[in-house]
């Protein structure tokens, strides 16, 4: 390439304020696909004729495209570049999106999730090591404060633009992907001129392959704290995505695509502003505050179901929404602050695959259960699991998280 040519491409290139607003909107536009299944499960339910139990493993089998981002791709763009590896996230997503798109059974749903947490597991933490880079100074603690609000703003915006076209547009389970795959497009045309921040960049065959995860043995009793809260944050965020538009269908008699949507993109915006307003509190206090709060959140979804109250429902979802920021966060700092600085990587990943699990077992479990059962006696254990969790926690946290 010639020096005019580079000149050009450099003069193209989107920088600062722009770089990093494009590597945000990567960011919310990946994670506006995870939800925008959210209102449309009762639909897929009754169009392809599956159970309950069925349900929860779509909404789960994500998570194996998270841990294989996770424990495969974790350095990929260390090695090769923080573009090149966005755009392959953005590539994955558009896939997808295609396969949601044009979905006729079952295993076209599995595989688009799949493919889905793969997308966001590759492109989530690209985004983040992205925007620490492109922020000036030395202050590099808003990176996660922009990438893990913009998250959850992404993961709102999904579900509410899913509900209402839903709910008052033709074609909800074609037309959601229609306008989610050109989002897509129009965010990897960004991306793909946003600068590169890497210097030395090597080739994919340098990516390691081999996955390494473990503890080390003098933090593990601090480290049982920030896991357990956020497999219980995720686990709380999990039951909203999967499982909120059944318990309103059946336990709250309401029926409204975009009030399912919306009851999420509630619980997303409460977590965004929350993780924005309470950015100066100490870690130790918003994990243990998030282990606190958990308890009575689960209680108040309980009793909006025996009482099919929206009101309490609406109550009890924004107090999720603060013990999911807490949580998230919360653990999150902690675990970077009691982690060797050598095997800081591999402990925050052991965290993040707590969180995975947490997202994902519960709501498997919530739907076995209320198979057997009912969704509220379902909901009822699901309460007694996070409380015992959270109890268990605090007294960890209590005592190692100093």
């Amino acid at each position: 390439m010639t020096i005019h040519a580079q000149a050009m491409t450099r003069d193209n290139e989107l920088d600062g304020k722009a770089a990093m607003a494009a590597v945000a909107a990567m960011i919310a536009a990946l994670f506006a696909g995870s939800t925008a299944l959210t209102p449309l499960y009762v639909i897929y339910k009754q169009a392809f004729g599956f159970s309950q139990i069925t349900l929860t493993l779509v909404y789960a089998v994500y998570v194996v495209g998270n841990l294989a981002a996770l424990l495969f791709f974790g350095r990929l763009s260390d090695i090769i570049g923080r573009r090149p590896a966005a755009l392959a996230a953005m590539g994955v997503a558009v896939i997808s999106a295609l396969f949601f798109l044009f979905a006729e059974n079952l295993a076209w749903l599995d595989i688009a999730r799949i493919l889905s947490g793969l997308g966001i597991g590759i492109g989530a933490g690209t985004g983040t090591a992205w925007l620490a880079e492109l922020i000036e100074g030395e202050d590099k603690s808003r990176a996660a404060i922009v990438a893990t609000s913009t998250n959850f703003v992404g993961l709102g915006l999904g579900a509410l633009t899913s509900g209402l076209l839903a709910e008052y547009a033709p074609w909800p389970l074609r037309l959601t992907f229609a306008v989610h795959l050109a989002l897509l497009v129009l965010v990897t045309l960004l991306i793909w001129r946003t600068r590169e921040t890497v210097s030395e960049r090597r080739r994919l065959s340098d990516v390691p392959m081999r996955p390494r995860l473990s503890v080390p043995d003098s933090i593990r009793a601090g480290f049982v704290a920030p896991a357990v809260t956020g497999f219980g944050a995720m686990a709380l965020v999990g039951f909203y995505a999967a499982l909120a538009p059944s318990v309103l269908a059946q336990q709250l008699h309401v029926t409204d695509h975009a009030e399912a949507g919306a009851l999420f993109f509630e619980l997303a915006v409460v977590t965004a502003a929350t993780i924005l307003a309470t950015a100066r509190l100490s870690s130790r206090f918003t994990m243990l505050a998030a282990l606190v709060l958990m308890i009575p959140t689960v209680a108040l979804i309980v009793v909006a179901q025996v009482f099919a109250s929206m009101t309490i429902m609406i109550g009890g979802t924004a107090l999720c929404g603060a013990a999911a920021a807490f949580g998230y966060r919360g653990g999150l700092q902690v675990v970077n602050q009691i982690a060797p600085a050598d095997r800081r990587a591999e402990v925050v990943s052991a965290f993040f695959v707590c969180c995975f699990c947490g997202n994902a077992l519960p709501v498997i479990g919530i739907g076995v259960l209320s198979s057997w059962t009912s969704a509220t006696v379902a909901s009822l254990a699901f309460a007694g699991m996070i409380t015992i969790f959270s109890l268990v926690a605090l007294g960890f946290g209590a005592r190692y998280a100093r």
